[in-house]
């Protein structure tokens, strides 16, 4: 089996969407920065595009993700200062160590395992790898979440996501942009009951209202879990499709966790406009990548 170039390239341009995302709104964590005023580069990204990059580095077009590379490549990779939350530092460094995720993964927070937002924040180039197959992209962002986040909630995130970005990818290649409506009905439709179900259901109702009453009713990552996060990330992208400046921004008019709203934002979105959508200036001021980063074979 192989990956045609087109979605080769659209999963790196979901990975820039994302790092520029991420690093344009961890900006916004510095006092004095505005988007009337962007600062000069290089604009640092955090643990969300390093991940991410680990993400793609794991990617292949024959085969499903290998948890154990994939859990192995975090734990290479990981570098603390990139703003992990302690939970994801403590797993790290055991991972890199050496300990099985299999146990690490399942024992946190009191063996409920994390509802962090970590395995949707870095997954949206995955499911743009697979745009055209919602279906797969669905089942190996389970896969690339269980290796740090065994809440099912966590891992409901990052369904979603990649879903989001798959059928994002896929409208791309077709020409077709979805209605934010049926974008997320679909979304929707790979999802159990639970409160990332319940969020998206709500981020649908909400479609028409302004990003900070959307924010204030679904939650802006503030929390940092899946279900304060997601929801919100993809009302921006399903009503932001086709312009990420404005869906860039509209993350930072939210407030809370904007690194990762946008990045997550910013990966869906990329993966419907390319990387001509992304403003070449920000590109330009985004710390580069890792030479890791993609290396899909």
């Amino acid at each position: 089996m192989s990956v045609s170039m087109p979605m080769i390239d659209i999963c790196g341009d979901s990975l820039d969407g994302l790092s520029v995302g991420d690093a344009l709104g961890a900006q916004f964590f510095v006092p004095g920065t505005s988007p009337e005023k962007l600062p000069d580069g290089p604009w640092p990204w955090t643990d969300d595009t390093e991940m991410a990059c680990s993400v793609t580095a794991a990617l292949r077009p024959d085969r499903p993700i290998d948890q154990d590379e994939l859990a192995a490549l975090f734990g290479e990779h990981f570098e603390p200062y990139r703003g992990y939350g302690g939970g994801a530092v403590v797993l790290l460094r055991r991972l890199r160590e050496g300990g099985s995720w299999r146990e690490l993964a399942p024992a946190a927070f009191g063996g409920q395992g994390s509802m962090g937002n970590g395995a949707a924040m870095r997954v949206a180039p995955l499911g743009a790898f697979h745009a055209g197959d919602s279906r797969t992209a669905a089942r190996e962002a389970l896969r690339s979440a269980e290796v740090t986040h065994a809440h099912p909630e966590a891992i409901l995130g990052a369904v979603a996501v990649a879903v989001t970005a798959a059928e994002a990818g896929w409208a791309r290649t077709v020409r077709d942009r979805p209605a934010p409506a049926d974008l997320l009905d679909v979304v929707h439709g790979f999802l159990v009951e639970s409160r990332v179900a319940a969020g998206v259901a709500r981020a649908r109702r909400l479609l028409g209202v302004s990003a900070a009453e959307a924010a204030y009713e679904l939650g802006n990552g503030s929390q940092v879990l899946a279900p304060d996060t997601v929801p919100f990330a993809l009302w921006t992208a399903a009503t932001y499709l086709d312009d990420f400046p404005a869906a860039i921004m509209a993350c930072v008019a939210a407030g809370g966790d904007v690194d990762t709203t946008a990045a997550i934002v910013g990966g869906i979105v990329a993966a419907y406009t390319g990387r001509d959508g992304i403003p070449a200036e920000w590109l330009a001021r985004r710390e580069p990548l890792p030479s890791y980063a993609l290396t899909v074979s």
